[in-house]
């Protein structure tokens, strides 16, 4: 059996500082695992992890397409608490550079949401669903 968790999300990083920078600017903070050769972001649920893409590469033994002026085929998501989270997040994102892709609107499953992209044009959906359920540490349970 494998085990049904997701532990840690690898982005791979054309440019790491700035990629790097970036997520500063969100508020999150690194670890002391962090070095200069990579970031690592604790969330609620898993880490975040930027390593430089060359190195991903050599790591995986594939060569992997990417660019900063190409989107990438996944999303990543930040469920907040409250409808009112969602504008704010966008408002925060779109200070700090981000491109905002869809503006925070009901959604037709009854909750509010909204996208953007990282300055590497990695997709974040910013939600907030009336059944979500988070746990202590933040990490959403069940929506």
């Amino acid at each position: 059996m494998v085990p049904q968790r997701v532990s840690l999300i690898t982005i791979g990083a054309i440019d790491l500082p700035e990629l790097r920078a970036f997520y500063q600017k969100l508020g999150w903070s690194e670890p002391e695992m962090s070095s200069d050769q990579y970031a690592v972001f604790k969330t609620a649920g898993v880490l975040l992890s930027l390593f430089p893409l060359k190195e991903l590469e050599a790591d995986s033994g594939v060569q992997i397409h990417k660019s900063k002026d190409t989107y990438q085929a996944i999303t990543l998501a930040i469920n907040v608490n409250t409808p009112e989270e969602v504008d704010a997040v966008i408002s925060h994102i779109r200070k700090i550079g981000g491109k905002i892709l869809r503006e925070p609107s009901a959604a037709f499953w009854g909750g509010r949401t909204a996208y953007f992209a990282d300055i590497e044009n990695n997709i974040w959906e910013v939600a907030w669903n009336p059944d979500s359920v988070f746990d202590e540490k933040g990490a959403m349970t069940s929506f």
